[in-house]
């Protein structure tokens, strides 16, 4: 019997048959969503894997796993991830887990008071994001110009943190010539700047707190924004995916199993959570009337609604990365086939 160790498992490796190997134990950094909860319970394991998961707001786990690669298994921001692997540097392989999706018509937030009655009316202002090139403002500007004509040339863009001052850009970036893109003053914060009427507009995933706070001069852009998105997807077929999921390439290199491993449990996950939801003899979440809106999401975009795997998304994906390339993101035009592990790109059937 010969055996060997490995820094990153706790385990002996027998090469006769009957083998028996103890777990990896790797770190799992996720945001607290109701589709992974089965995981961080303990209702569905990842085959092979001894998980400690780390739950984190989005902006955390993607700073430290892109300045630091702090972690084995993790969510990422599906731009940010774009960027690095079309550059040829990024330490993570991608596996088709969509942990975060929205749609974005109601990422957009007006002063009231600038003439702003339809997004045509978005040219010349001044336009604040926490960062150009996150995934949601890609979604927003490719809607913006193919349903509106508004390109990014067309306004002015000032980056800068929605509550916190110094937030600065996590990947560098080589934009087209004609988009200015600059930081806010030090000191100031989007939502405060969206209040005091220096800023005519903001662009990101989270609304700033003025607007949370009923500030009398600010609004969405559009007047019924689930309504807008309802139309677009009508139209388009496009559920927008906003973050994936990364394992570490070294990994990989290592367990060729694991992406696949990874990818089954967080749709056993997925799957589970999806049946608590639909069950409202007693409601699982915190939430009046979430069987209409159940009802709703399904007869607009059918059973699966919130689909993983990459052939139902594959139209999506292109979508995007066609989008990211053009804004200049992406140093080269990827295929989606591009961002996933090949063993993830088709599953098995029973």
């Amino acid at each position: 019997m010969s055996a060997s160790f490995h820094g990153d498992e706790h385990s002996i490796l027998d090469n006769h048959a009957g083998t028996l190997m103890n777990k990896l134990e790797l770190s799992v950094a996720i945001g607290n969503y109701d589709r992974v909860r089965p995981l961080i319970d303990g209702e569905v394991q990842i085959d092979g894997v001894d998980s400690i998961y780390m739950l984190h707001d989005p902006e955390e786990i993607f700073f430290r796993a892109f300045r630091h690669a702090d972690f084995d298994i993790t969510e990422l921001s599906l731009s940010s991830y774009t960027v690095k692997t079309a550059a040829g540097d990024c330490p993570y392989i991608g596996v088709p887990v969509f942990p975060s999706r929205a749609f974005r018509h109601t990422s957009i937030y007006i002063r009231t008071d600038r003439g702003i009655q339809t997004p045509t009316d978005l040219r010349g202002k001044r336009i604040g994001v926490p960062e150009y090139q996150l995934t949601a403002n890609v979604w927003a500007r490719l809607f913006l110009e193919e349903d509106h004509g508004i390109r990014p040339q067309d306004m002015t863009w000032l980056r800068g943190g929605y509550e916190e001052p110094g937030r600065v850009e996590k990947i560098n970036l080589n934009l087209p010539e004609g988009v200015h893109v600059e930081n806010i003053p030090e000191g100031e914060t989007l939502s405060g700047m969206l209040a005091s009427g220096e800023l005519d507009a903001v662009m990101g995933p989270r609304a700033p707190s003025c607007f949370m706070q009923g500030h009398p001069h600010v609004s969405y852009l559009y007047s019924d924004p689930q309504q807008a998105a309802s139309d677009w997807y009508q139209r388009t077929g496009i559920f927008p995916i906003m973050h994936l999921l990364g394992i570490r390439k070294t990994l990989v290199d290592r367990h060729p199993w694991l992406p696949f491993s990874v990818y089954k449990a967080f749709e056993q996950s997925k799957a589970k959570a999806l049946a608590k939801l639909s069950d409202t003899s007693a409601t699982k979440v915190t939430l009046p009337f979430v069987e209409d809106q159940l009802l709703a999401a399904r007869r607009l975009m059918g059973e699966d609604f919130w689909s993983y795997g990459f052939a139902p998304n594959r139209n999506t994906l292109e979508r995007f990365l066609v989008q990211h390339h053009a804004e200049g993101l992406s140093q080269r035009l990827l295929k989606p086939e591009e961002l996933f592990h090949p063993a993830t790109l088709e599953s098995f059937k029973i």
